[in-house]
């Protein structure tokens, strides 16, 4: 029996339910659609979106990421680097910009698995 890979499908943005259908529509690498989600998920049909507003508790993982990247990032520069503040500010905007697309996906993912109320069914249990 080949079963998938809890934390393997997690990190690569698969489906809860068969670990093989991918949540987003387009792959990271075209940024311009980082937050076009399947509906449903194209492999096994489970329903990726459970209720209108469902994700709205992502933005609180998503807060927090931002939180713990900007603040690491903030202090090492403030420590390590002598620059004028203003650059700190630019340095630390110019992060959050670049990081937003990774955190968003990474944290819809997180929300589905903790709290979409899928669960994996193996190939000999459908």
């Amino acid at each position: 029996m080949n079963e998938k890979s809890y934390k393997t499908a997690l990190l690569s943005g698969k489906c809860p339910v068969c670990r093989e259908g991918d949540i987003f529509k387009y792959p990271f690498s075209r940024i311009a659609h980082f937050a076009e989600m399947n509906t449903y998920c194209p492999k096994c049909g489970a329903l990726l979106e459970p209720e209108p507003g469902f994700y709205f508790g992502a933005m609180y993982i998503t807060y927090a990421f931002n939180t713990l990247l900007l603040i690491g990032f903030g202090l090492t520069l403030y420590y390590f680097v002598d620059l004028p503040e203003v650059v700190y500010l630019i340095l630390i905007a110019l992060l959050a910009a670049v990081f937003t697309p990774f955190s968003f996906r990474v944290s819809r993912v997180l929300w589905l698995y903790w709290f979409g109320g899928l669960h994996y069914k193996s190939d000999s249990e459908t």
